[in-house]
């Protein structure tokens, strides 16, 4: 990770858990050079008690250290949504203050 550290993506529940896909790590790096703008990391990584407290998916890709919410100043969600899928982004979707970005494998969506 070229702008993140890991502790950007860890649980906010602080048990520790920090282990972040590459292939996501590369699409936060890629984001953040594309807008050349800080990336704020709202959730990461989620351990299964965090991710039911947030009211995430059983089968959510923050389980698996393979999705990310962001959210950039002064940048559309909308627009964060079109950069991550230039990049390779595979499950995406644009809330009002937020973008959800996954690495998920193949075509079902669960956040």
């Amino acid at each position: 990770m070229m702008f993140f550290r890991r502790s950007e993506f860890a649980c906010k529940c602080g048990c520790g858990f920090d282990t972040v896909d590459y292939e996501l790590a590369r699409i936060a790096d890629s984001i953040r050079e594309y807008f050349d703008k800080p990336v704020i990391v709202n959730s990461g990584c989620r351990c299964v008690p965090w991710n039911i407290y947030q009211g995430g998916a059983l089968k959510s890709q923050h389980l698996l250290g393979r999705a990310m919410d962001i959210r950039i100043n002064g940048i559309a969600p909308q627009l964060i949504a079109e950069a991550a899928a230039q990049f390779g982004a595979r499950g995406i979707k644009a809330y009002d203050s937020f973008c959800h970005v996954d690495t998920r494998s193949g075509d079902q969506w669960s956040e």
